[in-house]
């Protein structure tokens, strides 16, 4: 294991949260927000996720079905803890926080930074398909997309595309079901990110059925948990949190 990509758990009161991190990254670029949310009090839970974390061939055989099945197993164990849960995501992160929203509709609330929830054209993965079937298998990494000078995110730095293939298929999926999201959405959204298009985060305000709060980053890239706006974020996300999952503020 790459050493800062460790799962983080924090055992605190009944009211839980679970942190997911984003594609080819790991804990670290979630570790801030996940401490802040056991500072204040939460149950926390920020897994690593099947592939990521170590090398990169350990990633090039992983698919949606592993990431998301590692994501409804901590939901799960997590919810059997707690009396509300609250799920918060980064990306890939967000995209399964979504998943997770559209078949537990018992979720308190979801905090989503920056998620992926419209893949690119068919274009593009037509064009990362015809690669894949020229024979390689890697392209270059889309990590640590962070505008804050000397803060690095602890990434690959290439890109399986079989994996990220997979991730696209599923956004899909998850984009069809989306007015299925239900609950309260805290949607934290960069001006310039040059990771997921911004009509990912439009689609999400203006399809969930459940109020959505937009909260514009203006000096952050996609990795903004480890950007300019951390504390902003951080701030938000725990309000959000309380308010939602009932936990008075300290």
């Amino acid at each position: 294991m790459l050493e800062g990509a460790e799962p983080f758990s924090a055992a605190g009161g009944p009211e839980g949260v679970l942190v997911l991190h984003g594609f080819t990254g790991n804990p670290q670029s979630m570790r801030p927000l996940a401490e802040a949310m056991a500072d204040a009090g939460f149950t926390v839970e920020l897994p690593l996720l099947p592939g990521h974390g170590t090398s990169i061939e350990d990633m090039v055989t992983t698919r949606w079905a592993d990431w998301s099945a590692a994501a409804e197993r901590a939901y799960e164990e997590l919810a059997a803890r707690c009396s509300a849960v609250v799920v918060a995501g980064l990306s890939m992160g967000g995209t399964l926080t979504l998943w997770l929203a559209e078949r537990h509709p018992e979720i308190a609330g979801i905090v989503l930074v920056n998620p992926l929830a419209e893949p690119p054209g068919d274009d593009v993965r037509d064009m990362l398909t015809a690669t894949l079937e020229s024979g390689t298998e890697l392209a270059p990494g889309i990590g640590s997309d962070i505008a804050k000078e000397g803060t690095v995110e602890l990434a690959y730095a290439e890109l399986p595309l079989a994996a990220v293939l997979s991730l696209f298929e599923a956004a899909e999926d998850v984009a069809v079901d989306l007015a299925q999201v239900g609950c309260p959405v805290l949607l934290l959204s960069s001006r310039q990110d040059h990771v997921v298009e911004p009509g990912s985060g439009d689609l999400v305000a203006g399809t969930v059925s459940g109020p959505v709060e937009r909260v514009w980053l203006e000096r952050s890239y996609h990795v903004a948990t480890l950007d300019y706006d951390q504390d902003e974020i951080e701030s938000r996300a725990l309000a959000f949190a309380r308010s939602v999952s009932g936990r008075a503020p300290a």
